[in-house]
């Protein structure tokens, strides 16, 4: 990127692991300073510990990124530290209850999912947004929804369901700001090696499998290939993006 992220901050949920963890340390490379957010202390730390180790400069914040004074807080500590906020990348995210139907979904399964993939993404962006629009200056947001915010498929209600969400949020909130210097875009990963592919596997055993079936790649991705996407979305080269879903997916949305 020559140079471009350089003296620019960027802030990252969900990056204590996977594909948050990916684009935190992509933002490093790139020189931004980065703010680490996580409800996982413990990976949080840790992607901050090797960010430090490769030469960059970064904080973790423990953040629930459900709960609005928490979300704040994050902004404000980001700031304080560093002074600004130029990128945010609001991945934090969650699947439970997946396998399970529409009518056998519980409501505390429902509500947590959407707490964090849907609400999360909004808080995070409604406080990244006061803050950048109060700077005048050049920004990017990028949201994590997800090829199952592109297409629907069945037992999984509330992931699905939360992930729309999230694409028609980031399609409002780029149209609303498109005439400001803030850019607000989605990656809508397919299936990734990440800890929830993991879980899922777990839950439905094959389905790993299943999910690389239907790529047309005849893969599965990895965590730095969104992290590649991301970058390249807060950065000039993407200047005159916003407001678009754009999958990371082997081809899977196209078919």
């Amino acid at each position: 990127m020559s140079g471009e992220f350089e003296g620019k901050v960027a802030l990252v949920t969900g990056a204590a692991s996977g594909i948050g963890r990916a684009a935190a340390h992509a933002f490093a490379r790139e020189g931004a300073k980065v703010t680490v957010a996580d409800i996982n202390a413990e990976g949080g730390e840790e992607t901050v510990s090797h960010i430090k180790e490769s030469g960059g400069e970064a904080i973790f914040v423990k953040t629930d990124v459900s709960k609005s004074d928490q979300v704040k807080a994050l902004i404000d500590k980001t700031v304080e530290t560093f002074g600004r906020l130029d990128y945010a990348f609001n991945n934090a995210g969650l699947g439970v209850g997946i396998g399970i139907p529409t009518a056998d979904f519980t409501e505390e399964d429902w509500d947590l999912t959407h707490s964090i993939n849907l609400k999360g993404v909004w808080l995070c962006m409604k406080y990244e947004l006061i803050q950048m629009l109060k700077q005048g200056t050049k920004a990017a947001i990028v949201n994590t929804a997800s090829i199952s915010g592109l297409a629907a498929h069945p037992a999984d209600p509330a992931y699905v369901s939360s992930k729309f969400g999230c694409v028609g949020l980031t399609k409002t909130a780029g149209l609303e700001y498109a005439k400001t210097n803030v850019r607000i875009n989605c990656v809508c990963p397919g299936p990734v090696k990440t800890g929830l592919m993991d879980r899922v596997e777990k839950a439905i055993p094959g389905s790993a499998a299943k999910a690389k079936d239907e790529v047309p790649m005849d893969r599965v991705g990895q965590p730095e290939e969104v992290a590649e996407a991301v970058i390249w979305l807060c950065s000039d080269k993407a200047s005159f993006v916003t407001a678009v879903a754009m999958p990371v997916d082997g081809g899977e949305a196209a078919l």
